[in-house]
């Protein structure tokens, strides 16, 4: 803890604030439209083409629990941090609409020797999902291969705050392979500038790791958290074939202030000859916005950007009836005041600045970048919470780029950080919210709730999207799931 604050010391003053805007962008702020079944979704003017995906394209179907194992690190509490969808996963399951299967990431590894086996997977079945008020109400899923260690001997340092990703992906050089990027909360030391990509069979007791990789020179912030399959024949199209496409948000911005994503391919031949050990791979940048570590300016960034949001999980959508869209998915700082500090606990509507740093840069600000008129009364004697970003509200959304907004950044058409969400959709409608209450210093209540969402995935043939919510039965996620048409 003592090594995190004085890097937080040390970086928190090229943190800046993010505007509603670009410069030099015509988009305007949307207006909120009611929908069927309580979904709420924002439309931004933009000119995409004809075959978006569009948010009444989206059908609530329900969730289910994960299945229980024993004690950490053989659990799925704590955990959510990676999961991926197999098409072949479960052939002699019922043939009830849900068919393959899913790897899910349990608890996360805890540093300085705490729980440094955690990040274990395993694979489960996909029971139908249902709509229902409890928890304890939804069907379960079951073990089809237990937890298991598929990363001995790789990423041994990167045991602080993992953040994990996986991709099942069957392509013709390769085969079934799980693809995987690992990296963790900070990573300036030269201890943790490790290689963050890599690969495992899809049988977890030999998993014959193989790997591993870095992304170019880019930023270990901006690559290693989420990670999907690019369609085959678009990136053919696009990006001379690359599959894959990885990317992270850093809060703060580190990362860049929006969602990254870059392609990029492990194999350098048509017999899925994996690349050596240590290698940087060629990438095609597809988003990537200006970074707080570059600048002190408000610029090049997502609309609506706050340091406090987060995003989780991404996935290439496309559909039967041809639409399509990139989807990020996260949990969006989207008050009206947002802050570095706690909680405050007299209610949302007062921030609680670290009052260690006032007068060093400024911690709090009004959702449209303008500074708060005096930080020295958003101290309180009393917070109710850890320290970190916070919002007076959060929101768990999934935010939609047109693809094609991507390939004109692939091909030089457009900088990185010019594509925009055309719309998005929050979800808080359908998910749990913490029922039982449990860590709520870190995680905040209500309104203030952070961390809603984990990873995400999909199932093309099926049109089925898979997203976890964290904390959601008790210190387990649950899985959600909603039809893409």
């Amino acid at each position: 803890m003592k090594r995190m604050a004085i890097l937080v010391y040390l970086f928190m003053t090229i943190w800046i604030i993010a505007d509603y805007s670009t410069p030099g962008e015509t988009i305007e702020k949307p207006t909120q439209i009611n929908q069927e079944d309580s979904q709420l979704f924002e439309t931004f003017s933009s000119q995409t083409t004809s075959v978006v995906l569009h948010p009444e394209n989206f059908s609530y179907l329900g969730a289910f629990r994960l299945p229980d194992d024993g004690d950490r690190p053989n659990t799925f509490a704590y955990g959510g941090e990676a999961m991926t969808f197999n098409p072949s996963g479960d052939p002699n399951g019922p043939s009830d609409g849900f068919p393959g299967s899913l790897f899910v990431m349990g608890h996360n590894r805890i540093p300085y020797g705490e729980l440094p086996d955690g990040n274990k997977v395993a694979e489960i079945n996909i029971p139908v999902p249902m709509k229902s008020n409890l928890v304890t109400h939804l069907n379960q899923a079951e073990f089809l291969q237990p937890f298991l260690n598929i990363d001995t001997g790789f990423f041994s340092n990167l045991d602080e705050i993992p953040r994990v990703g996986m991709q099942y992906l069957d392509n013709p050089a390769t085969g079934p392979i799980i693809h995987i990027t690992w990296g963790q909360h900070f990573q300036e030391d030269s201890a943790f500038m490790v290689p963050s990509q890599a690969w495992f069979a899809t049988d977890l007791s030999s998993p014959n790791m193989q790997g591993s990789w870095y992304i170019g020179n880019q930023s270990f912030y901006s690559t290693n958290d989420y990670l999907f399959e690019i369609p085959l024949e678009w990136a053919k199209q696009y990006l001379g074939g690359l599959p894959l496409a990885t990317g992270r948000f850093r809060d703060g911005g580190w990362s860049g202030m929006g969602p990254c994503l870059f392609a990029y391919c492990p194999w350098i031949d048509d017999y899925g000859t994996p690349a050596d050990s240590g290698s940087r791979l060629e990438e095609k940048v597809l988003l990537l916005y200006e970074s707080s570590l570059n600048t002190p300016d408000v610029t090049r960034c997502l609309n609506g950007y706050q340091h406090g949001d987060e995003w989780t999980g991404g996935a290439w959508i496309t559909t039967q009836s041809g639409k399509s869209a990139v989807l990020f998915a996260g949990t969006k700082s989207c008050g009206d005041l947002y802050w570095y500090g706690y909680l405050h606990p007299d209610g949302p509507e007062y921030a609680c600045v670290e009052k260690e740093f006032i007068g060093q840069f400024t911690l709090c600000r009004l959702a449209d970048g303008t500074p708060y008129p005096d930080e020295r009364s958003a101290v309180c004697s009393n917070p109710t919470s850890n320290r970190g970003w916070w919002s007076s509200r959060f929101n768990a959304r999934f935010i939609l780029y047109d693809p094609m907004d991507l390939a004109k950044v692939a091909t030089g058409e457009l900088e990185s950080y010019q594509p925009q969400p055309y719309a998005f959709l929050d979800i808080d409608d359908h998910l749990f919210l913490n029922p039982t209450g449990i860590e709520l210093e870190m995680l905040g209540l209500g309104v203030q709730r952070r961390y809603r969402l984990g990873d995400i995935t999909y199932d093309r043939a099926n049109g089925l999207l898979y997203v976890l919510e964290l904390f959601a039965d008790e210190a387990k996620p649950v899985v959600h799931v909603w039809q893409i048409k």
